[in-house]
Order: structure tokens, then C-alpha cells, then sequence
């Protein structure tokens, strides 16, 4: 692509999507906008706002000028989903809403569709050292990844159709300044020094700072080996859920009491409690394979995760 390349970023009064915009607002090859919902939005950009995302929303008015969608809206992962119909309710936002802007985007010659997906497709955990790869048959195994998968193999074949360039990246558990949800209760808990029983866990987690998974965001806006792939990414370091307190612990100033609980017990605990899930989420493993990632978009994690963890108290 040649001159500046226009960018539109979609969810982009989101956690990640305003991240993405900061993050292109900073280089001097791109023209940014921003689709939002709401009200504002406080960037310096253009930006449209539109109330819904939906199969039927019209984009055409904005997508004349774009060469490149970065799409990271969506209905995100909720622990404890109260809808009537959970499935519809993600399959409406995360795929009809994507399938009609990619098929808008299509007509109208946007030339790539850069798609945040979610590791979730693959699945709920890995044996520990067997970590996932981009070319595992997807397991996904709630309905959110459901229909995040069901998205991407909506995008490809729109794709194979319409010669529209599709990417796809698939995040593990982001973490960064302005993070949300579980992250974020995982914080206030450390702040409040309370004692926790995870003292013992030994199990290894991929997850990745922000700042790493905007490198590989804008990478591949333009990389030319980027398109009809997918992408895995992480900081390239894993740890136990053990590691991980003790170190957001040490970036935020905070002692940490971590008592060493058997797992078995834990686990237990987990399922009389009925929070089985919460339980996998820190007890098992979830590693993923970045060596392709890397080989393939001449990338290198940008920050460690130390630095990573320390940006979030800055």
C-alpha cells in the first residue's frame, strides 16, 4: 500500500480499540478514524457514532475512503451471561454485525479486514508445554468463542469471494493501563492485601500487554506475507497464576499473602462453590505458540512482562 494507509478502528472507545487509535495516531503512516458507540470521544480524530452494530447497520458513508478495517468491537466474554439467549446475543454483535460490515467493506474496495479474534477459539486450556499453534483445529468451548469462530470463517469465505484481504489475530488474556473485568478484579484484590489461597499453582498461562498486541496489531495493517493468516500472540514469557500475583504485586508496590492451598482442594472448592470456571481460568494451563507469529511478520515482543505489568501503575 502506498502513501498513508486509512485506518478506520472500529469499537474504538473501547479498551483495545482506543489503544489501537493512540497507537496510529503516533505514526506518521497512517490516517485514522474511529467508529464508536456513545456519545464522544475525546482523540483527535475523525470518528462516527453509530447507536448499534447490528446485520443490518449501514456503513456505507463512512467506508468510501478506507483502505484498512481494524475491527475490534464486540460483545465480549462475560463469566456469568444473564440473556435470555446467550448465543444470539454474541452471534448477533460478534458475528452478523461483522459479516455485514466485512461485506460492505467488500463492495466498496476496502483492501484488509484486520479481525481481533480470540484464543478462546482454540479452546479452554493446554496440556502444560503443548501449547496451542494457529493451525490447531479450532475448540471452542463457550458461546462467545463460538461465535467468534463462526466469525472468522465467515471472514475468509468473504474473503475467497471478494479478494478483500482477511487477518486474524487471536489474543489470549490482554492486560494493560485502563484494563477491565477480570484483570482488573484481580487488581483490587492484590491492592487491598488480602490473603489469597494460590500460593501453589504451577501451571503456565500465555497472556499479552497491550502494547505487545498493538505491535502485531498495526504490523499487520500492511504486512504483505499478514494476509488470510492467523495469528497467535503473546509476551513470550508464561506463567503460573502464582508468578503472575506475585509480580503485579511487586509492580504495584503491594504485599502479597499467597497461601500455598493444595490444587486438588482448590478445584474442589471451585466446583461446590459453582465457580468451576474461575477455577480453570486460574488453575489450568493456556500456553500459545508465537514462533510463526514471530518468523512470519518479522516481529519480536516489544516489552517483557515486567514492563508490561509496571505500565499498567504508571
Amino acid at each position: 500500500m502506498n502513501g498513508k494507509i486509512r485506518v478506520l478502528v472500529t469499537g474504538g472507545n473501547g479498551f483495545l480499540g482506543r489503544a489501537i487509535v493512540k497507537a496510529l495516531m503516533i505514526g506518521r503512516d497512517f490516517n485514522v478514524a474511529a467508529l464508536i458507540r456513545g456519545a464522544g470521544f475525546e482523540l483527535d480524530v475523525p470518528f462516527f457514532r453509530i447507536d448499534e452494530m447490528d446485520g443490518l447497520t449501514s456503513y456505507l458513508s463512512i467506508l468510501n475512503d478506507v483502505d484498512v478495517i481494524v475491527h475490534a468491537a464486540a460483545r465480549n466474554y462475560v463469566v456469568s451471561d444473564k440473556s435470555v439467549d446467550p448465543l444470539a446475543e454474541y452471534r448477533r454483535v460478534n458475528v452478523e454485525a461483522t459479516v455485514n460490515l466485512a461485506r460492505q467493506a467488500a463492495a466498496v474496495g476496502v483492501k484488509r479486514f484486520v479481525f481481533i479474534s480470540s484464543i478462546k477459539v482454540n479452546g479452554e486450556s493446554t496440556p502444560l508445554g503443548k501449547p496451542f499453534t494457529a493451525t490447531d483445529v479450532p475448540h471452542p468451548e463457550d458461546f462467545y468463542a463460538v461465535s467468534k469462530l463462526e466469525a472468522e470463517q465467515a471472514l475468509l469465505q468473504i474473503s475467497a469471494d471478494s479478494g478483500m484481504q482477511v487477518v486474524i489475530i487471536r489474543p489470549p488474556l490482554v492486560y494493560g493501563p485502563g484494563v477491565k473485568g477480570n484483570f482488573a478484579s484481580m487488581m483490587r484484590i492484590m491492592a487491598k492485601g488480602l490473603p489469597l489461597p494460590l500460593g501453589a499453582v504451577d501451571n503456565r498461562r500465555s497472556l499479552v500487554g497491550l502494547d505487545n498486541l498493538l505491535s502485531v496489531i498495526i504490523r499487520c495493517i500492511d504486512h504483505p506475507v499478514a494476509a488470510g493468516r492467523v495469528f497467535l500472540v503473546s509476551d513470550g514469557e508464561d506463567l503460573s497464576t502464582t508468578q503472575l500475583l506475585q509480580r503485579l504485586a511487586a509492580s504495584g508496590g503491594y504485599k502479597t499473602l499467597l497461601i500455598p492451598v493444595p490444587v486438588w482442594f482448590l478445584q474442589l472448592a471451585a466446583r461446590m462453590l459453582g465457580k468451576k470456571d474461575v477455577a480453570q481460568r486460574l488453575l489450568r494451563s493456556l500456553q500459545v505458540d508465537i514462533e510463526e507469529t514471530c518468523r512470519l511478520l518479522e516481529w519480536r515482543p516489544v516489552y517483557s512482562v515486567n514492563e508490561g505489568l509496571a505500565k499498567i501503575y504508571k
